[in-house]
Formats: structure tokens, C-alpha cells, sequence
């Protein structure tokens, strides 16, 4: 007598040999389509008739033909396989929707002044990948992708943590910029003496634009901050360029921020003598890291963005 226990020692692979085998009607056929040997697919039938203890196939002239046991094996077997099959095609579709969530950490000017725009364009062909942003200083973002609390972190600088990988994407350089009526604007250049005498707005600390700017005053001039004559510091380039318009100083900024006043002749920008500061935006990420379809999917647009995009700036 067949105890319930003994159906539990039934595989899969059996389940489907003894499916093809019914669908082809002879163990030839059938192992050709399974690409198996006649011997081995014979072997899985009996096997299943051991587990079993009684048999589910006799062959005939005219094919295989199910014993009455063996029909209520073959029902679970279209079961198993239909219920495997379905599996597949959800887990496919989900793969083909390319959905996710991404949660992103980016520093102010990437987060102001070029995501917005690669986001846009993004959405348009992955429409089910939902990326969220958070806006900080260099500092901070470092912080939330060590602490995992954001997966892909965007800055303006690139970290020296060994847990962290970092990609180059934009190109970007910092450019003194003052307001339209200074006495500066139209000037060929201006030494960095005459700057450091001239009431000079800053960036907060943990900013990656104050930190190159104060890493090129030591590297070129052997000088730092404590030598201008400092009339504001704020937390974004926004506030600066509020603080530029209005007349409270002059200040070096990354060019994205300034693009749109620039255009509109706002402000202006006044080259430094023998100076041309210049850094890149940079992808990072905590190692190790699980990079899913849609982190891949994000990843290679933005790289592909930095080269071929109009957020292109070399």
C-alpha cells in the first residue's frame, strides 16, 4: 500500500520525464526532447515507480498509455510544471519592466544642477525605476552611503575611504565669479592678491567646492582661507550667488551654478591669473555593494550621460 510520506521522495525531474513521456508517447521521442539518453530517461520512470511502488506506464503497440495510478500522477505532474513555468514568466517580466527603487545621496550642484535633467531624461525610457535624492554636502553624503542609508551617492570629489569605490563621470572647473556692475567685470584676469584683498563669500565646511579651492590655495600659492578678507560663508551655491548679486563679495564657484546668470549677464565670470581649477563629479558606492538590474540599468546611463549627454562639459 502507498504511504503519503513516499510522495515527498518524488523530484521534479521525474515529475517531468514522466510528462514528456506521455506527450511524446514513446521513451525515444521522449528522450530526445529531453535531451537525454533512452537509458537515463528509463531510469527516472522507474525510479518514480519504486517511490511509488507500482507502475504508472505500460507500454503498448501503439505508444505508452497511463495506468489509473498513474494518471493522478501525471495531473500533478502538469501542475508542477505549469506552476515552474509561471514562476519564470513572472520573474522574466519583472527583469523586462526594469522597476526598483534607487536611493540616491548627492552633493548640491550635482543635486541642483544636473540631476533634475539626467533624471528627465532617464524616466523617459525606464519609467519603473523610481530613484529618490537627497541633498547634501560632500561630507554627509560619504556619511549615508558608508552607513547605508542611501545606495549611490553622487559628489564633487573623490573619497579617499577604502570602503567606498568611486567612477568618474562630469567634467566640471571653478570659476571666480562677481556681480555684473563690479569694477572686475570685462577685465582679462585678476591675481590672486587682488582677490584675496576683496570681501570674499565661502562655502560651509564639507563642502567639496570650498575643499579643492583651499587644496589649490596651499598646492599653488603656499596660502589658505585665514589670508581673505571672508564677508559671508553659506551652505549652497544658491545662497552664494544670492550673496554675489547683492553685493556682499566676490566668489569661486563650480561653473554649473552660474551657467543660467552667466547667460543672462547676472553675473560674470573673471579668469585668475595662471589658475584654472578643474575636478569631476564622481559615482560612489559602498563595497561590497549587490548591484541589481536597475542600479546597472541607472549606472550605465549616467555614465553614458557624462560622455555623450548635454551634461557633457569638457
Amino acid at each position: 500500500m502507498v504511504r503519503q510520506e513516499d510522495f515527498r521522495n518524488i523530484s521534479l525531474q521525474q515529475l517531468e520525464t514522466l510528462f514528456f513521456l506521455v506527450a511524446e508517447g514513446t521513451f525515444s521521442r521522449a528522450a530526445k526532447k529531453m535531451h537525454l539518453s533512452q537509458p537515463s530517461l528509463t531510469k527516472h520512470i522507474a525510479n518514480l515507480e519504486a517511490i511509488l511502488g507500482m507502475t504508472v506506464v505500460r507500454r503498448e503497440k501503439t505508444g505508452v498509455v497511463l495506468t489509473p495510478e498513474g494518471k493522478i500522477i501525471f495531473d500533478l505532474a502538469r501542475k508542477m510544471l505549469k506552476l515552474r513555468d509561471e514562476a519564470g514568466e513572472k520573474i522574466a517580466g519583472m527583469q523586462q519592466n526594469e522597476a526598483g527603487e534607487i536611493a540616491v545621496a548627492a552633493s548640491t550642484i550635482p543635486a541642483t544642477y544636473i540631476l533634475p535633467h539626467v533624471l528627465g531624461l532617464f524616466r523617459k525610457t525606464h519609467p519603473g525605476i523610481r530613484i529618490t535624492i537627497q541633498s547634501a554636502d560632500s561630507e554627509e553624503v560619504l556619511n549615508l552611503i558608508l552607513g547605508g542609508e542611501k545606495e549611490l551617492g553622487i559628489i564633487g570629489k573623490k573619497p579617499s575611504r577604502g570602503k567606498l569605490e568611486a567612477v568618474s563621470l562630469w567634467r566640471d572647473r571653478l570659476v571666480l565669479t562677481v556681480p555684473a556692475g563690479h569694477r572686475w567685470a570685462g577685465k582679462p584676469s585678476v591675481s590672486l592678491q587682488e582677490v584675496m584683498e576683496e570681501p570674499f563669500i565661502i562655502r560651509e565646511k564639507g563642502s567639496a567646492t570650498r575643499e579643492i579651492f583651499e587644496r589649490c590655495l596651499k598646492e599653488k600659492a603656499g596660502a589658505d582661507l585665514s589670508k581673505f578678507r571672508i564677508s559671508a560663508e553659506f551652505g549652497s551655491s544658491e545662497a552664494v550667488k544670492e550673496a554675489i548679486l547683492a553685493g556682499l563679495g566676490v566668489s569661486v564657484l563650480s561653473f554649473r551654478a552660474v551657467t543660467r546668470e552667466l547667460k543672462l549677464r547676472l553675473l560674470r565670470e573673471v579668469p585668475l591669473e595662471d589658475w584654472r581649477i578643474e575636478r569631476s563629479f564622481y559615482l560612489i558606492l559602498r563595497r561590497p555593494f549587490n548591484i541589481l538590474r536597475h542600479h546597472r540599468l541607472f549606472m550605465d546611463f549616467i555614465r553614458q550621460f557624462a560622455l555623450d549627454g548635454p551634461g557633457r562639459t569638457k
